[in-house]
């Protein structure tokens, strides 16, 4: 994969996007995004560590992770069980055979259990926030690698508008001050809206390095939680990022390969919280 990796995503992002409001016009979408339930809240553990547990079928460094035929609502009340704050579903479909569905699926399963699901993708409008809380999603991913500043703006400000929280994705020094200004005034609440993430994956290889989520963890903001993106495969890991400063880890394939996902949450959850 080359180096233009977020950029060849963003430009299919874009061409979903027109695609998707010859169907439904952004009029309509904003519409129903405001006619649908309330959003499920994040709610962090008094615990003081968390997972972000992830749905994702393929990805390009792994390659297939589980049957398109999988149950997902099964899937992701395991995760439930094993203790997830959230759970995070990739609804990119080229390279990651994602969809919509699968964010609908998810968020019914998990709306009884009082968890939110969160759309993990390319966004690059704010058509596609509230196509999220249309699916019933309570928070979105942002990569702010892939948006100039006035787009940037427009997602966060959809998702407050929508009542979604945001999970911004950051890859180095220059993400995280973006980041930095972007959160400047939140403060530490009981349901955070802004969470910062650090992706240790690189991104020409699409190798994980996990060095980077110790190296940048100081960098990160204080106010809103940190959350250690790839690399996370197990228990040590769990107790390696927490021991960095991370609040959370958002861990997708290990889970996904997993033959016990459930018991794989809280073997990390036990060590991030020791």
């Amino acid at each position: 994969m080359s180096g233009d990796f977020l950029k060849h995503m963003a430009e299919r992002s874009r061409a979903r996007v027109q695609a998707a409001m010859r169907l439904c016009t952004p009029e309509r979408m904003r519409a129903q995004a405001q006619e649908s339930a309330a959003p499920v809240p994040l709610v962090p553990s008094a615990a003081g560590f968390d997972i972000i547990a992830e749905l994702k079928l393929r990805s390009p460094a792994a390659g297939v992770l589980r049957a398109p035929a999988e149950d997902i609502a099964s899937r992701v009340r395991r995760y439930a069980r094993g203790g997830a704050a959230a759970v995070s579903v990739l609804t990119e479909p080229s390279e990651f055979e994602g969809e919509l569905a699968h964010l609908e699926l998810t968020a019914g399963a998990l709306q009884p259990l009082g968890i939110p699901a969160m759309r993990k993708d390319f966004l690059v409008d704010p058509y596609q926030v509230a196509e999220a809380r249309v699916a019933g999603a309570g928070g979105v991913l942002i990569i702010l690698r892939m948006l100039g500043r006035d787009e940037l703006q427009a997602l966060v400000a959809e998702a407050e508008r929508l009542g979604l929280f945001v999970l911004l994705e950051t890859f180095d020094e220059a993400d995280i001050e973006r980041a930095q200004e972007l959160v400047a005034g939140y403060r530490e609440t009981p349901n955070p809206t802004v969470l910062v993430g650090v992706n240790c994956r690189d991104l020409v290889t699409l190798q994980v390095v996990p060095e980077r989520l110790e190296r940048l963890a100081p960098l990160l903001p204080r106010a809103v939680p940190r959350v250690a993106e790839s690399g996370v495969t197990c228990a040590a890991d769990a107790t390696r990022v927490r021991a960095a400063g991370y609040d959370m880890a958002l861990v997708g394939s290990a889970l996904m390969r997993a033959q016990d996902p459930e018991e794989l949450l809280r073997q990390m959850l036990g060590a991030g919280r020791t």
